[in-house]
């Protein structure tokens, strides 16, 4: 691929929750695009390993980059280290989630606080430690990975989508707050993806929310893959603040 059609060559980017998924096609999209991509991960090495052979059997670049996103001091000893030893960090995706279903009334303190911690406090964390880097070079990506339950909510994910609207007012908010050091702060809401949570669905449930989507399928990591990246490049300098949309218009 020539150069012009890699918009992120010679840029620095991390991916939290590279090791599967979403996250997975995020790293290896980017690392198509020509970014140098640091996969984070937690626990599961064997697939963040798989991830990173993917990227380079495609000619790309990346490494390994393990750490909690939701240990308090974790991710600003992680993303400075990574940051420094590259010179820079251009983009931060904070994709690292988890969802512990459950109604209203059954549901535990502690698996409200566990979801609260890594999917909201994971991203603030993050950001905060990849915004030094960014303001100083005065040029910077951060790309958050939503849901449309922030928006339309589903039963049994109180918690999952508290944390997910959250993400989305965290996120409007820095766009304001790093604007002026060139940083730009989106985020992208996918709907119902073919990934391995959606594949644990019942049938009868897969087919309902399949009869709710216009497009009348489940999107494909990979969709959402190619609009982080666009959030991710030079080409979307004028965009900060924003919530894309990938879910096939189920919800608008």
């Amino acid at each position: 691929m020539s150069e012009s059609g890699r918009p992120l060559a010679a840029q620095i980017a991390l991916v939290t929750g590279a090791s599967r998924g979403i996250g997975r096609a995020v790293a290896v999209e980017l690392a198509r695009r020509g970014a140098h991509v640091g996969i984070n991960y937690r626990s599961n090495a064997e697939l963040a390993q798989a991830c990173l052979a993917e990227i380079e059997a495609d000619g790309g670049s990346g490494e390994l980059c393990p750490f909690d996103v939701s240990d308090v001091d974790a991710p600003a000893d992680a993303i400075g280290a990574f940051a420094k030893s590259h010179g820079r960090l251009d983009v931060l995706v904070n994709n690292a989630g988890i969802t512990i279903d459950g109604l209203l009334l059954r549901y535990k303190e502690d698996d409200w606080q566990k979801t609260l911690e890594v999917n909201l406090g994971g991203a603030f964390r993050c950001s905060r430690a990849a915004a030094r880097p960014m303001a100083r070079k005065r040029y910077g990506r951060i790309v958050n990975l939503s849901s449309v339950v922030a928006s339309m909510g589903n039963a049994g994910q109180a918690a999952y989508a508290a944390t997910k609207a959250g993400l989305e007012g965290m996120t409007k908010a820095l766009s304001r707050e790093l604007a002026s050091r060139e940083v730009t702060v989106n985020a992208v809401a996918p709907g119902f993806i073919d990934t391995e949570m959606t594949a644990q669905l019942p049938d009868e449930a897969r087919a309902a929310y399949l009869a709710m989507i216009p497009l009348g399928r489940l999107g494909r990591a990979e969709e959402v893959a190619s609009a982080v990246a666009f959030l991710c490049s030079p080409e979307s300098s004028y965009v900060t603040g924003h919530v894309l949309a990938v879910n096939g218009g189920l919800y608008t």
